[in-house]
């Protein structure tokens, strides 16, 4: 990805990976325009960094998902790139009842959303140059935590869904990318003093230094070991990374990005 000059539109942007990423690509000279549902948090972003624009968005939504691209390409037509960021990662417990309304929130904010951002951007898109799609999975897609099995399975379609849309359009001017974050310290999952968790700023170093090349999977180091995740052998990886993932997170609570 291209990392200067760009137009970039960022959804939940408002904190954690989407701020980061925002703050980042801002500071190289791009156009960036962030969205999500608080604007308190929209305005704080952008109050911080002179430049940066910002629109209200429900990702939920789809008539404001319209709205919002229809703003877009009125306001800013040399718009090139879109982050799917937003997302919402919640506890569940799926060895028992499922709770209804957490699954289609879920599912609803994490796959559905990103699908339809870019779904209503995406002929725009096609018209420019150097254009980029990039979603925000999570390692996650590849080793799930059984305690947020719900949100595993969001990240797991997700990064099938992106190797399609890699396909189908690679006959195009847009390159499709996948941003699959290990643990990261943000506000999911009361994450921000948690040990075993990436810091933040150190995540979003090496993930825009890892933009800037050719790669279609933007991996840090330490998301590597659990992109490899080898096939047949799967069960014993997700139980051993489940053991540590529970002692982890004993007495987390659910949160939203």
């Amino acid at each position: 990805m291209k990392l200067t000059g760009n137009t970039i539109f960022i959804t939940g942007g408002g904190s954690g990976i989407g701020r980061g990423l925002a703050e980042a690509l801002h500071g190289r000279g791009n156009k960036v325009i962030i969205a999500g549902r608080r604007r308190g948090h929209l305005d704080e972003v952008i109050a911080a960094n002179p430049g940066m624009a910002a629109i209200e968005l429900d990702i939920t939504d789809p008539a404001s998902i319209d709205r919002v691209a229809a703003q877009l390409i009125a306001d800013y037509p040399e718009l090139n790139a879109l982050i799917n960021n937003a997302g919402i990662m919640l506890l569940d417990q799926v060895g028992g009842r499922i709770d209804d309304a957490l699954m289609v929130s879920t599912i609803t904010t994490n796959l559905m959303g990103p699908i339809r951002m870019t779904s209503a951007l995406i002929d725009h898109l096609k018209t420019q140059n150097d254009a980029v799609v990039a979603y925000t999975s999570s390692v996650l897609a590849f080793v799930p935590l059984a305690a947020a099995a719900v949100y595993s399975s969001t990240k797991a379609a997700l990064h099938s869904y992106i190797l399609s849309q890699r396909l189908m359009l690679r006959d195009t001017k847009v390159r499709v990318l996948e941003i699959a974050p290990p643990w990261v310290r943000t506000d999911l999952i009361n994450s921000r003093e948690a040990e075993l968790a990436m810091p933040l700023d150190a995540f979003i170093a090496e993930t825009i230094a890892v933009l800037g090349t050719d790669a279609d999977e933007v991996l840090v180091e330490g998301a590597r070991p659990l992109r490899a995740n080898p096939g047949p052998g799967e069960q014993a990886v997700v139980h051993s990374f489940n053991a540590q993932m529970t002692e982890a997170l004993s007495g987390s609570t659910s949160d939203v990005a």
